[in-house]
């Protein structure tokens, strides 16, 4: 099932292309994308293997596909791959793309000439990074992502009140305290050796595809790899288009969309309102996972029930907000703590949302690894 464009020429929606991105790209209508998620190579010019002070090797990139003779080599590839993504971008269409130290100023510098408008660069930082094993530099804690638009003039989605809602009634900052994939969602092979040794987490797609799309827009990943793209995607009512050369990636990210399920339609409504301010936003046990959008908040004594928003609101008799608005709103209260105040089941019984925020306090936490991690 496709999009219909000129030529008759459709997009191959909600699925993964396994070949070259600038082929597959090339393939694809002009003007039919809404969102651009990229995740290119980096280009880490490592020259040699890298090891932890007990002499066990590092698990670093050192693929074929992140290997370019020269910058200019890499400039010339970004330059194609960009150029690509603008023609299949609505005019109203935006890009987001990640990178580290390594490339993203060049990136940035080719988007400009390209004609692309810079938004934001957002500051990914990671409460548990890789150390840095030689001692001979700070410890890389953070990747920047840039967005973009058309142009200086054009327009673009942003979500302004969903990242409000998101934050509890504070504007999103720019800088986004997330962990590394880890634990469960870190895909490995049966020999225990990452399956992409670049996997991103699929808290940050959520925040990045949540803040600039909207319910049915067709996100489109040029290096889709492990597939952390389409399946937040998926899971956020969105449609995708997927490229990957390698087929080891493409078959793991099929079995990852394959297992993923879609959130109901009403818990992908956005919120409008403003929000109340928490150290701990409830919408971070969305985005990690904590709690799911559909789940059924109650007060103590069951007589209230709120439905989970993808963005972190709750919904309850026709009225949406956070978790402290609609608590005050079916007490016909002034103010409520939300986090007291609503439950969730578990086990039989009800018990505080409050637990679940210690929880995500703890993923969200600061750690430091150990030179053997």
């Amino acid at each position: 099932m496709g999009v219909g464009a000129k030529g008759g020429q459709n997009l191959p929606l909600n699925q993964i292309v396994i070949g070259d991105c600038l082929e597959a790209l090339e393939r694809l209508p002009a003007a039919s994308v809404d969102l651009v998620f990229a995740d290119p190579p980096y280009n880490l010019q490592l020259s040699s293997e890298l090891y932890r002070p007990n002499n066990s090797l590092v698990d670093a990139v050192d693929d074929d596909w992140d290997k370019f003779g020269s910058f200019a080599a890499y400039d010339e590839f970004t330059r194609a791959w960009l150029a690509a993504c603008r023609r299949l971008l609505k005019p109203a269409g935006s890009l987001w793309v990640i990178g580290s130290y390594h490339n993203i100023f060049r990136v940035g510098a080719i988007l400009q000439d390209l004609g692309f408008w810079i938004l934001n660069d957002v500051i990914w930082r990671k409460t548990n990074p890789m150390p840095n094993f030689r001692g001979r530099r700070f410890t890389n804690a953070h990747e920047t992502l840039i967005w973009a638009s058309m142009g200086p003039k054009a327009r673009y989605t942003f979500n302004y009140e969903s990242m409000k809602a998101f934050n509890e009634d504070l504007q999103m900052r720019s800088d986004w305290l997330l962990p590394i994939c880890a634990g469960p969602e870190r895909l490995k092979q049966d020999c225990g050796r990452k399956t992409h040794p670049t996997q991103k987490p699929e808290a940050l797609l959520h925040r990045v595809i949540l803040a600039s799309s909207n319910e049915g827009d067709v996100v489109l990943d040029p290096f889709l790899g492990s597939g952390t793209t389409a399946v937040v995607a998926k899971r956020l009512g969105r449609r995708f288009v997927g490229i990957e050369r390698d087929k080891a990636y493409a078959r793991a990210a099929q079995a990852r969309l394959k297992a993923t399920a879609p959130c109901v339609p009403e818990s992908l409504q956005v919120a409008k309102g403003k929000r109340a301010e928490a150290r701990i936003p409830f919408g971070s046990l969305v985005e990690l996972g904590l709690i799911l959008p559909g789940t059924a908040l109650y007060d103590q004594a069951a007589r209230h029930e709120a439905k989970v928003r993808a963005d972190g609101s709750i919904a309850c008799a026709g009225a949406q907000g956070s978790i402290h608005k609609i608590g005050a709103h079916v007490q016909g209260a002034l103010a409520c703590n939300g986090w007291t105040f609503w439950h969730y089941e578990a086990d039989g019984t009800l018990k505080p949302i409050d637990d679940l925020r210690e929880a995500a306090r703890r993923q969200l936490a600061p750690q430091r690894l150990s030179p053997q991690a």
